[in-house]
């Protein structure tokens, strides 16, 4: 069986985490996984703290398997949702968009495990000094927020930089990623787009149906300009934002014209005006299936492919 340092240190059987995208990793997902032995994470989004409380209570329901959390630290309401989630007492801990430091102290006396994702080097490094007990590196071909480095390029970096564990995200959807993660030092992978397009995902249909239809150009980075980049499905939407983009609009303009688009695209399915989170490799991801059996899978092929590469040394 593959198990590595990963499923030690969050208690589960296999190295593969499910990101924490907002609106969609919600109890149903995130139990889904967890009870197929993943570690599955609620995505908090910019959700108040009594919606947060709600999920952590009905994933408590549907598993009694270990699950995270993700926290945007840039949400209008990150302190409450943090009292929330210490109150509840979620044993893991996922963050993004800005340094945890501030809440790691709290987080490790209540006995949680902290694993910031981070985009660089030094971001790797800063979090190991805080005191997180592993970070995910996520390479600039995942869905969502990104960064300038590729997953490629900035695993085996990070790996080398720090000495806690490090999980592999963007640009994964099956046991080729998990292999090839495992190769560059990785403990485990990450994946969010090959999660969306499960049986138990509350996604709409039309989003996930865009996913399915993808190729490998078929997302692109919007938001340069604002210093928020962020990666999804071309569509009307996007084909609008740079033009607002290259016509110079404001930061703050640019805000008020994407605003609620997210929920318009993932949950109510308006797939031309709507944002469609999704990673480059949405491309690779032909079918609709449940998450059991997408980690089955992966799994499954992740070892297949390492015994193959055992026996090209033995020629």
């Amino acid at each position: 069986m593959l198990r590595t340092a990963i499923c030690d240190l969050l208690g589960i059987e296999h190295p593969i985490i499910q990101g924490g995208m907002a609106h969609i990793a919600t109890a149903e997902l995130v139990s889904a996984v967890s009870n197929a032995g993943g570690l599955g994470i609620i995505g908090c989004g910019y959700y108040q703290a009594e919606w947060v409380r709600q999920q952590i209570r009905l994933t408590k329901q549907k598993t009694t398997k270990p699950f995270g959390i993700n926290i945007p630290l840039t949400s209008p309401h990150v302190k409450e949702v943090i009292e929330v989630i210490l109150q509840e007492g979620v044993p893991i801990i996922t963050t993004g968009a800005a340094s945890p430091r501030p809440y790691i102290h709290r987080f490790k006396q209540a006995g949680m495990k902290i694993m910031p994702v981070i985009a660089t080097v030094a971001a790797a490094r800063h979090m190991e000094e805080a005191g997180a007990d592993a970070v995910v590196a996520e390479g600039m071909e995942s869905g969502g927020h990104v960064g300038e480095v590729t997953t490629m390029a900035l695993v085996p970096q990070v790996v080398d930089a720090v000495k806690i564990p490090v999980v592999a995200a963007g640009g994964i959807a099956e046991g080729r990623g998990l292999a090839a993660a495992l190769a560059l030092g990785a403990q485990g992978i990450q994946m969010g787009t090959r999660f969306v397009c499960s049986t138990e995902c509350v996604a709409h249909l039309n989003y996930k149906r865009k996913i399915l239809e993808a190729d490998d150009r078929a997302t692109i980075v919007t938001g340069q300009t604002t210093g928020l980049p962020l990666r999804s499905l071309k569509n009307s939407l996007t084909e609008q934002y740079v033009a607002l983009e290259q016509a110079g609009i404001s930061k703050e303009e640019l805000d008020l014209f994407g605003r609620d688009r997210m929920y318009m695209g993932l949950i109510e399915g308006n797939v031309d005006e709507g944002s469609l989170l999704a990673g480059q490799i949405a491309g690779m991801i032909k079918d609709i299936k449940p998450v059991k059996a997408i980690i089955e899978e992966t799994i499954a092929q992740a070892e297949q492919i390492i015994t193959s590469l055992n026996n090209f040394t033995r020629r």
